[in-house]
């Protein structure tokens, strides 16, 4: 998970990339996020509809992000994003995901506390967010992302677009990487994948812990762990791989030689090739999984 040293970092690596400090930084952001972003989708978005979203859960109105194909029904995904949360940047990874074919929903999880975009983008999360959004990771407790999953699946298989014979994905990236471990297990006849993403706190002693819960779900898994988190945590993968193991969950499990960060296109630590790779090994898990 995104954490006060992986700021630093990023500050570092933004000076070292471009000589640029945070503030020099925040200014370009927008237009640099843009630029990554529309080389990522730019011929897909055309064929796609997509509209602002709000829906009850137990604990207030959430709202999102949520694009699909013009036509037809289609598998669904949960996009649970990064500490910095709805932006530009992860509305075009919802729509290049929704250009493979899937009805992709993009969520605000503080919405308990905020609705709608709160930062531009990475960089203006930089400038200000991490004390801004301090007390509002601190309500995403296990048990309220599983209302929320519960809340957001019944959402979606509402919708005419969504074909409900078929499974459920979700993705999260950084703190939204243990969310879609209890997603799954919240859901398990509904949810089919869960892909976590440089996430973090997969591995953790209360009860709840992300990776003991392979087995109160169905899904496969797709951990895609970053280089310095793995330094970090070495034995978390290990610990990852022995719990599903145990109880016969199918789950690929990678350290990646890139960066926390790195498959976000406006983080600091954005790393095309392997940021690519990462897609890829999505798209494969959902073409088997959904």
């Amino acid at each position: 998970m995104c954490d006060e040293a992986d700021l630093s970092r990023f500050d570092r690596l933004n000076a070292a990339k471009t000589g640029l400090n945070r503030r020099q930084f925040a200014v370009l952001g927008a237009a640099g996020t843009l630029a990554a972003c529309t080389s990522m989708d730019a011929t897909a978005s055309s064929a796609l509809k997509e509209s602002s979203v709000s829906f009850a859960t137990p604990d207030g109105t959430m709202d999102g992000f949520f694009v699909h194909p013009g036509e037809g029904k289609h598998p669904a995904v949960i996009l649970w994003p990064d500490i910095a949360s709805i932006r530009d940047s992860k509305r075009m990874m919802a729509r290049r995901l929704a250009g493979e074919g899937y009805a992709v929903l993009l969520v605000n999880p503080y919405y308990r506390d905020v609705a709608g975009e709160q930062f531009a983008d990475f960089a203006a999360f930089m400038q200000s967010g991490w004390d801004k959004v301090k007390p509002w990771r601190a309500q995403l407790s296990a048990d309220a992302i599983m209302r929320d999953a519960t809340a957001i699946i019944g959402w979606l298989d509402a919708q005419e677009t969504v074909d409900t014979t078929r499974g459920i994905g979700n993705q999260g990236y950084c703190m939204g990487g243990p969310f879609t471990f209890w997603t799954a297990a919240a859901r398990p006849a509904r949810v089919s994948a869960a892909a976590s993403f440089h996430g973090g706190g997969l591995v953790r002693e209360d009860a709840q812990s992300p990776h003991k819960t392979f087995g109160e779900a169905k899904a496969q898994y797709l951990v895609a762990i970053a280089q310095n988190d793995d330094a970090k945590a070495p034995g978390d993968k290990d610990a990852l791989r022995d719990a599903a193991e145990r109880v016969g969950a199918k789950a690929e499990i990678e350290v990646y030689p890139a960066d926390h960060g790195w498959c976000v296109p406006d983080s600091p630590s954005y790393n095309e090739a392997e940021a690519e790779r990462a897609w890829a090994r999505l798209l494969a898990l959902y073409e088997r999984a959904l």
